[in-house]
């Protein structure tokens, strides 16, 4: 809710959805099979997706494997990363808030995001 121009609209389940400008760059998503605990087959109530930017941005967070982050192939394409819920204490706070400011960037409008990116000092990405 930090970064400008945010809405929290509750979504399905009543969790909650964040949009700028009307478009959402973090939700909830409904349990669905393609992500599912490997043990027991039970698809995870509590993943949250994030958006991102760059491929190469998705790319990086899931290939780490210290990283909670993750993809199914039902996202393979989309400009989006994967995390349970149940795994946000595994980041810190920096880390956390990047990945928010990344998926808020992602989804901001041009003007926006350049507006926000020169008020914080960093290049605007070409």
């Amino acid at each position: 809710m930090a970064m400008p121009h945010v809405q929290r609209v509750e979504g399905t389940r009543g969790r909650p959805v964040y949009q700028v400008g009307g478009r959402s760059f973090v939700f909830f998503r409904n349990p669905r099979p393609d992500a599912a605990d490997p043990v027991t087959g039970e698809r995870y109530p509590d993943v949250i997706v994030f958006w991102v930017r760059f491929e190469a941005d998705k790319e990086a967070l899931v290939a780490d494997e210290r990283s909670p982050f993750f993809t199914t192939p039902h996202f393979r394409g989309h400009p989006s990363v994967l995390l349970l819920e149940a795994d946000v204490g595994r980041l810190g706070y920096d880390e956390l808030a990047e990945v928010v400011q990344d998926a808020w960037l992602a989804r901001a409008s041009p003007r926006r995001a350049s507006a926000w990116l020169a008020a914080h000092g960093l290049p605007t990405p070409d």
